[in-house]
Parts: C-alpha cells; structure tokens; sequence
C-alpha cells in the first residue's frame, strides 16, 4: 500500500499536470470499488475546474473552484496514470507501484481534460472516490484522525498524553491513523530503528526522550522519503522517468538476517510476524 510519502508524489504530479484545468467528461468503467461509484458522479464533476491538488494523511483532496472537493484514496493496489496528448508520456504512473505503463485491465475511471487523461485504476479496487460539499464537511471527514507526522499538533505533549496507560505496542501505535496519520508499515520499522526503540515495546513505557525520537524521526525519515521520490519496491518509474530511491536507504526493513548498519553495532537484522504484517528490527540495538 502507498505510504505518505509516496501519496505525496502522486499529488506533486496530480497538481503540476491538472492544476488551473477543467473536467470536460468522466467516464466511469466500473462503480465497484471499496464504496460503489453513485450514478450522478459523472454529471457532478462535469466542468469542474481544480485549483489545487492537496493531500491528508494517504488521501488525495482535489480542490474545485466553487469549493467543492474530491477526495481519493489509493487503497492496496491503485495507481493513477496521465496521458498527455501534446507530450506523449513513456511512464504514464504517478507512483511507484505495478506497472509504469497504463496497465490494460482495470482501469476502472477517466477525467478528460482538454489535452489530459487521468486514469484510475486499481486491480483489487480497495480504493475509493469521495465527493465533500463544503470546507466545513472536509475537515468533519478527518475529525477522528489524528495528526500528520509534519503537524504542529504531533507534539511531546500530545504524544505523551496519548501514551498514558496504553497497553498497545509502539508500532501498532504508529500505524494506528487515529493516532497519526500517514505512517505505515515500512516507515514504521524505520522510524523506531532509527530511534532505537523496540517495535514491540509498550506505548506507556515510553520516556519523553524516546517519544521526542519518535517525533523527529518521524518528521526526518518521511521528508527524506518524499525528497528520494518515496519507496519504488518494485524499482518502476514515475511520468517523469524518475524511480523512487529512498528502498536504497532502508536500515531495517526488508532486511532479514542482515548485519545491523548502526556503527559499532555488532546485532542481526530480525523479521517478525504479527497481525499478518512484517516488522524488522535489530535484536541489539533497539530497546
């Protein structure tokens, strides 16, 4: 599943390519995604004009010009794709994820622009697409998630507060979006490697220095992603021809049986099964 930083590719090339342009015509292929499709889809986005391509947590919010607002969210497996008549693109996918081509099932929707597709397409259609009428009912939508890692609000005082009497492990914490949002699985592993935290300890047996890590590391290792291009695990490209380099910076995940890259740290790279996903870790380094 796309991560943060990886949604926050998609976005940069969402609004770069669509940004100031308006919707002539959607076509819908297949209204079974996550959330079924509803009939007037079509029709409500017709001539829509964006203004801005935004992002929250792992959702993409397209801004329209009467300030309505389209939200989409890439589920397990969905890519977005941009055709461009007047330049002719040869990597068509906004991330990293499956085929850099326009794949030939599954497209499921097209935005027409004057000169633009945009195509949506998704093989397990865990995805989904949301209309929200107003600012108020935006941030209503986001109410019950918590902050992004790059929020104010992701502070020493929340985080401890938070933690208070909490049973639950750190790493289930950090992928818990009411909590913080954006964080997942692969930057999870790398945040508490890099603040030497076990994944498995207890969120209440946290000390403030280990939550202030948890903080900036979170903040450190999520803006590195996005300025690597985000993780290409599959090493595919994005419509500019760029791959997604931050897999090349991994200390801890996908890492099984490797030697730890901490210096003067002599601990083996261990890979764990719980709630059927993996967490990687150094047996001696992390706490």
């Amino acid at each position: 599943m796309p991560e943060l930083p990886e949604v926050e590719i998609v976005r940069q090339s969402l609004h770069k390519k669509i940004k100031k342009k308006s919707i002539k015509k959607v076509i819908i292929r297949n209204r079974n995604l996550r959330f079924k499709i509803p009939s007037d889809f079509e029709s409500f986005l017709k001539n829509k004009k964006i203004i801005e391509v935004s992002r929250f947590s792992k959702y993409l919010i397209i801004h329209f010009q009467n300030e309505d607002y389209f939200l989409i969210h890439l589920g397990m497996s969905g890519t977005i794709h941009i055709l461009d008549k007047k330049k002719p693109l040869k990597f068509t996918n906004t991330s990293f994820y499956h085929s850099p081509f326009l794949p030939k099932k599954h497209n499921h929707a097209e935005f027409i622009f004057d000169s633009l597709k945009v195509i949506y397409n998704d093989p397990r259609r865990f995805g989904f697409f949301e209309i929200i009428n107003n600012y108020q009912d935006l941030q209503k939508r986001f109410k019950l998630m918590g902050p992004e890692p790059f929020s104010d609000k992701f502070n020493l005082n929340y985080v401890v507060n938070y933690f208070k009497k909490k049973n639950k492990d750190i790493k289930s914490f950090l992928l818990d979006q009411r909590f913080v949002s954006g964080i997942g699985n692969i930057y999870a592993s790398e945040i508490l490697f890099a603040s030497k935290i076990n994944p498995f300890k207890k969120a209440k047996r946290l000390n403030k220095n280990e939550c202030l890590d948890i903080i900036s590391n979170s903040k450190k290792i999520l803006q590195q992603a996005i300025n690597k291009g985000g993780s290409s695990i599959r090493d595919f490209k994005d419509i500019s021809g760029n791959k997604g380099t931050f897999q090349k910076e991994f200390k801890v995940y996908q890492q099984e049986g490797a030697n730890c890259k901490r210096t003067k740290c002599k601990g083996i790279i261990k890979k764990k099964i719980t709630s059927n996903r993996s967490t990687f870790f150094c047996v001696s380094c992390q706490k």
